[in-house]
């Protein structure tokens, strides 16, 4: 029993590792930050490394010194994506909204207390302080995607998500739980997310959920510009654009086949 622990504990330790690296992205992570971001001993994460290097799951960068996602990973994802390709069911309308909307469109989804970044699409207009590469992870409520998945949980739901997340939020210029709780309100009084000079000064994102056959939230689409290319009349028009693209959204998720595991 005791060696079955065990194992059950160093996979999710390993999972968690994974999940770090995969928020990091192409500019992977030093071990120390691992450490420090997974609360595991030095040890520890050098040995889980090692471990999942040998498998090809991760690897060390020979000039930084960094660790990445390898390419094993790349290939579990893509066999993972035929299963799970709402990518492309959802990239016609994000497609859309670029193209209206002239503004960077995202598509993330919630895993768990993270929003995943699915897929992006850079506008004319876009602006390189509005990056979020793709497969990057952020916290629930941090950016305009994730808000308005997060604002759209249960009251009881969101704020075990805010406390299971408090400890990262410093992270994000500083966000604490109070400017969180104040957004939520403000997303639910609206009916979407929209962040202003947040996160990048001079820089507007606006985004709105969408859901399963239950109502349960499962993603959101949103887009990011200029403060000055989201003042009202256009604001508007763009919030209109986003309406109709989730209810495409949500529809043709109903009518895919495509499978959907809650793991929240």
């Amino acid at each position: 029993m005791s060696t079955h622990k065990s194992e059950i504990g160093t996979l999710n330790r390993s999972s968690t590792i994974l999940r770090l690296l995969a928020t990091a992205g192409k500019r992977g992570l030093p071990l120390t930050d691992i450490a420090a971001r997974s609360d595991l001993p030095h040890g520890t994460v050098h040995r889980l490394l090692k471990q999942l290097g040998d498998t090809g799951l991760t690897f060390q960068n020979d000039e930084s010194r960094r660790y990445l996602l390898g390419p094993v990973a790349y290939e579990l994802g893509l066999a993972a994506a035929e299963i799970f390709d709402f990518r492309g069911l959802c990239r016609p309308a994000l497609e859309r909204v670029c193209r209206e909307s002239e503004a960077t469109a995202y598509f993330v989804m919630r895993s768990g207390y993270d929003a995943v970044c699915i897929d992006r699409i850079e506008g004319p207009f876009s602006t390189r302080t509005l990056s979020l590469d793709i497969g990057s992870r952020r916290p629930l409520g941090i950016g305009a995607g994730g808000l308005a998945i997060l604002a759209a949980c249960p009251d009881n739901e969101s704020e075990l998500i805010l406390e299971a997340t408090s400890a990262r939020l410093g992270q994000f210029h500083n966000l604490d739980l109070q400017q969180q709780r104040q957004a939520i309100l403000e997303t639910r009084q609206q009916g979407y997310a929209l962040i202003k000079n947040r996160l990048t000064l001079g820089v507007t994102a606006l985004g709105m959920v969408f859901r399963d056959a239950s109502q349960r939230p499962l993603g959101a689409i949103s887009i990011g510009t200029l403060d000055s290319r989201l003042q009202e009349p256009r604001r508007s028009k763009i919030v209109q654009l986003l309406t109709q693209q989730v209810l495409l959204i949500e529809k043709s998720m109903r009518a895919s086949r495509r499978v959907i595991i809650e793991h929240f």
